[in-house]
């Protein structure tokens, strides 16, 4: 129990009420779950001994038998200070304080076994709050990781423009065939779009960051009709955004079968976004239709 109470020393939850208990625990905890330090192997010993002192700290008979524990240490210490200071005293006061110190040795024995005693049966009995806690640290460690998924495989979209009448019937000289003959020079194209009833717009899906930066910098269309190319979802806030998504799209491809649920559930909700764009195109195809 000494590394325990070491833990409890140096994170202070002795000291604080209930609730800065409670608080401490979880930022504590969130920094040496195992899941948040897979290379230290030392993490699930910290995290249990972390948790063994809440359940101490939380619960009223185990907390007295601490606080015995350490006034008995406290007393202890001083008792040694003095005899350090008394060390020239006869044989006899020495062989006395000896004896006290060995009934006083009993006692701190008989202290630690009552609190062994009480944290064994807060583990028979299983402690609802402790649990409560740690399905909190797992559930936000799992959006943490869903998000970072989220964000390292979220695919650019542009927004495509072009002069067209509404009664042309080759839209402006732009087709689905014609767009990707254009656009697959930059990278890879998921979707292509061309708006059926709004003549002239067209949204198109690319695999990265990179080729979607590339096409709104270099592609202007045909000589005789330009396009007006706009970001419409993914655009990057810096230089480094394409670098990041590539270290993310690296490291998503070495994660561990743990991680492949995630991994299913991001790509389903990348098909639910390819359809939520389509709809909405059709939505807005729809209002121009009714405005005209």
């Amino acid at each position: 129990l000494q590394s325990l109470f070491l833990l409890m020393e140096k994170t202070k939850l002795m000291y604080s009420p209930f609730n800065q208990i409670k608080k401490a625990y979880r930022q504590k905890a969130l920094t040496c779950h195992p899941d948040k330090n897979p290379d230290n192997p030392k993490a699930a010993e910290l995290f249990h001994q972390l948790s063994q002192a809440l359940e101490v700290l939380t619960d009223a008979a185990a907390k007295a038998a601490y606080d015995k524990i350490c006034a008995a240490k406290k007393q202890a210490e001083e008792r040694n200070k003095k005899l350090d200071d008394k060390r020239k005293k006869i044989k006899l006061d020495l062989e006395a304080r000896e004896r006290r110190a060995e009934v006083q040795s009993q006692e701190e024995v008989q202290i630690t076994r009552t609190l062994e005693e009480e944290i064994a049966r807060l583990r028979e009995e299983g402690s609802r709050q402790l649990e409560e806690e740690q399905r909190l640290i797992r559930e936000q460690i799992q959006r943490e990781r869903e998000a970072q998924y989220s964000q390292s495989n979220a695919t650019p979209k542009l927004k495509l423009k072009w002069k067209c009448k509404k009664d042309d019937e080759l839209n402006g000289g732009y087709s689905q065939d014609i767009l990707l003959k254009l656009l697959h020079k930059y990278g890879d194209v998921l979707n292509v779009i061309v708006s059926s009833k709004k003549k002239g717009s067209a949204v198109v899906e690319f695999a990265s960051v990179r080729a979607a930066e590339l096409a709104v910098k270099n592609e202007s269309g045909l000589s005789g009709n330009p396009l007006k190319i706009t970001w419409l979802e993914g655009q990057p806030e810096d230089r480094n955004s394409h670098s990041f998504l590539s270290k993310c799209d690296f490291n998503l491809s070495l994660s561990n079968e743990r991680d492949y649920e995630t991994v299913v559930m991001m790509r389903m909700r990348q098909a639910a976004e390819r359809q939520r764009l389509i709809e909405q195109m059709q939505r807005e195809d729809d209002e121009e239709s009714a405005k005209s």
